[in-house]
Parts: C-alpha cells; sequence; structure tokens
C-alpha cells in the first residue's frame, strides 16, 4: 500500500514539474530550438553545381560547420572531391594561442593535407592550389576589422585570382549585427594582418558581403560565388539565430565576447590588460597601479549607452601582467543595441591613460611598428593629434560614409 501511494505520489510530482516546464521552459530546455537561420554551409545542396567535376580546397577551422554540428570538411567531403584543406590563424581545430604560427599537417580524420595560411605564409602559393579547381572558405567572422580571419580570405581571394580559380564563400552571420558600422578606417601606409583595407572597426558585414566588397571596391577581381544563408536578417544578433556558436578563437569564447572584443581590443596595442588570462577576457579592463573605484566612477559619470561600469580585482593568468592583482573595470553590456563598443573602447581608453600618472605606455609590433597605429589605422591617437571628441567625431563621419558605400554590398535586408 505504501508503494502504491509512493508511486502515485511520484506520478503527480513529474506531471506538477512537467507543467511548470511547460511555462517556464525547463521541459524543453533538452529540445534543440529550431534554427531560424540556415548557414551558406547548410545550402549546399542548391549549389552543387559549383562543385561538379572539380577539385575543391577549403579554407577552414573549428566554427565550419553546419546548424546540425556536422563540420564543414565532413560535409563538403561527402558532397564534393575535396582533396586539401587550408587553415587561418589559431589552427584547423582552432586550439593555437593567438600570434603562434600554425604549421602545415596532415588531418587525422580526412588523411588530407593541411596548409598554413597563418606564419611565414598568409597567401596561398601556387604550389599550395596546383591540385585544385575551386577554393571554398567557411569561418564564422566576429564583426570586427582587427580579426584575422577576413584577410585570409581577402589573401586567399588574390591568390584564386592569379591561379585561375573559383573561390566560393559559405556566409555566416555577423555575430553582433548587421545595422551598426563604427570606427575611423586604415589610412594609407598603416596596412598590416590587422587591417589590409580601409574598413572600420565594427565593420556591420558578413563575410560574403565582406568578399564581394573586397573583390570589387579594392580591386581583387576574382571568380566569387557566395553561398547566402536563408532567415538572417541585419537586426539580429548571434543569440537570435538558433544556430550553435563555436569559440572562434582560444580568448573569443562567446557571443558576448565577441561584442566587447571592438570595444577592449584597443589595449593590445598598450602595456594595460584587457582581461586576456582571465576567464572573462575582453570584459576587463585594468593594471595593477589602477584605482578600480576611481576608474569605475569616472567610466559610469560618462553615461555611455547600454554599459555600466563595475570595479573589479583580477589576476591574469598570461598576457599583460600575468600573476598580479589588477585594479580596473568589467564591462557590463546591459542593452547591446544601444551599447557602442568603438566608442567605449576609447572613452576606456582616454581614462585610463588620465589616471594611470604616467605608467600607461603604447606597445610594439614584432616588427617594430606601434601596435596602436595598426590597430587604429593611424598614428593620430599615439601623438595626441586628437581630443576623445575629436576623434569620436571623425571616425563616425567615416563610419558613415563607409555603410553607404558598403550598401551595395548588402546582400541581406
Amino acid at each position: 500500500m505504501k508503494n502504491k501511494r509512493y508511486s502515485t505520489w511520484m506520478t503527480a510530482m513529474v506531471v506538477a514539474l512537467l507543467l511548470i516546464g511547460s511555462v517556464t521552459g525547463f521541459a524543453s530546455s533538452s529540445q534543440p530550438e529550431k534554427n531560424r537561420v540556415k548557414l551558406g554551409i547548410d545550402n549546399i545542396d542548391q549549389h552543387l553545381a559549383l562543385f561538379a567535376g572539380k577539385r575543391v580546397g577549403l579554407i577552414t577551422n573549428a566554427t565550419g560547420m553546419n546548424s546540425q554540428y556536422q563540420s564543414s570538411i565532413d560535409v563538403l567531403a561527402a558532397k564534393t572531391n575535396l582533396v586539401a584543406l587550408y587553415s587561418p590563424e589559431h589552427g584547423i581545430r582552432g586550439a593555437v594561442p593567438a600570434g603562434d604560427k600554425v604549421g602545415s599537417l596532415t588531418d587525422a580524420k580526412t588523411g588530407l593535407p593541411v596548409y598554413s595560411l597563418y606564419g611565414a605564409t598568409k597567401k596561398p602559393t601556387p604550389e599550395m592550389l596546383n591540385n585544385i579547381d575551386v577554393l571554398a572558405f567557411d569561418i564564422q567572422d566576429v564583426g570586427a576589422r582587427s580579426y584575422t580571419y577576413i584577410y585570409t580570405m581577402a589573401y586567399a581571394m588574390q591568390a584564386a585570382k592569379e591561379n585561375g580559380k573559383t573561390f566560393v564563400v559559405f556566409d555566416r552571420p555577423n555575430p553582433i549585427g548587421g545595422v551598426a558600422v563604427e570606427g575611423g578606417l586604415i589610412k594609407n601606409g598603416f596596412e598590416s594582418f590587422i587591417g589590409m583595407y580601409p574598413i572600420p572597426v565594427r565593420h556591420g558585414m558578413t563575410v560574403g558581403e565582406l568578399a564581394r566588397l573586397f573583390n570589387q571596391e579594392f580591386g581583387i577581381g576574382c571568380d566569387l560565388a557566395v553561398v547566402e544563408m536563408t532567415g538572417w536578417n541585419r537586426e539580429m544578433y548571434f543569440e537570435e539565430t538558433g544556430l550553435p556558436w563555436v569559440m572562434t578563437s582560444p580568448n573569443i569564447p562567446t557571443p558576448d565576447t565577441a561584442l566587447t572584443y571592438p570595444a577592449t581590443g584597443i589595449f593590445g596595442g598598450t602595456n594595460i590588460s584587457e582581461g586576456v588570462g582571465t576567464t572573462r577576457p575582453f570584459d576587463f579592463v585594468g593594471a595593477p597601479w589602477l584605482d578600480a573605484e576611481k576608474f569605475a566612477e569616472r567610466m559610469n559619470a560618462m553615461k555611455l549607452p547600454g554599459v555600466v561600469f563595475r570595479p573589479a580585482y583580477y589576476i591574469p593568468r598570461f598576457g599583460n601582467f600575468s600573476g598580479e592583482t589588477c585594479g580596473g573595470v568589467q564591462l557590463h553590456v546591459t542593452d547591446r543595441k544601444a551599447f557602442k563598443p568603438v566608442r567605449t573602447g576609447l572613452s576606456l581608453l582616454f581614462t585610463v591613460e588620465d589616471l594611470s600618472e604616467g605608467q600607461f605606455a603604447y606597445t610594439f609590433s614584432g616588427k617594430g611598428a606601434p601596435m596602436i597605429d595598426l590597430i587604429t589605422g593611424d598614428d593620430g591617437l599615439r601623438l595626441g593629434r586628437y581630443t576623445l571628441d575629436e576623434l569620436l567625431v571623425s571616425w563616425e563621419q567615416e563610419a558613415n560614409a563607409f555603410k553607404e558605400m558598403a550598401k551595395a554590398y548588402y546582400i541581406y535586408r
């Protein structure tokens, strides 16, 4: 009798939990949400004519997968004559730290050769392309100018043109939306692998749209095809797509990080910690000599849209000030559509310099150039030619002009 009562009680509890779950989402949390967006690689069956009878090479990494978590390598291996792979920064599986060279190797799963496009060779050589007819690209970008994947794509497009190959981009969302465009442009003489072309810090384009723009505006002129997404619109942030997120690199673990990266990435050209070496990279800004309370008070007094600054103390395990306690702020984005990362980053930098009592400094790239010049696109910030307000006005004008030009290359509305 006791067991029967217990069984009845348990049944009632399960029913109750299911009813609660139907309201709270608990019961359905294990059921995958139907994807609102189909990626370019999801739509490959409608574009197989591009690959028919052709030998295919693929530039990709861990982010190259379809909405069902299947690697793009496996998709192309099953549907095309895939004969070669090409690796960007961070490696074919995405585990190599920023700036470290990526070596050529053989992919353990497919047995295909993997040619490195990060290190001594950034542009595919004729020898790397000898055995292919079509060179495809499928990598998730983060929407920021200084991320190297889009320049790996640009170099590969140049090589495709020079060697008579078709170039195919499997398009993916801009994770921080396609509406907002922020930041100044790269000026002549300041081009690098973190800024090859005059595009804004937050460019507001998908990789497919960028490929179209690069091909026309910057004179690449390759035989280009973009396999488009369906269901994506410019208002969408990544979390609204229903798609799985894969770390785009070791220090961009989440879509939230992709949003703060265009703000705090500027500190990669300074001796300030941007949180790299913590579990929240690009969410912190600090240094051992900074007063966290004063820093947060100054930043919050600016009333920057969509963000609050919390006094924070943290110890990076690598990067600037490894093993030291840093005082600083953590960025808490309260309204991502109002948040202006580039304006926020410049405001942080000017404030840090003011509070550092002479301890703030700019750093240099491996080739001896001031890193901040490569990040911002000229030397005006480093040389103190502008006030914060002057720089913000100038950059806004450049961003607006770029956006009007770029609209001709938009695929999505």
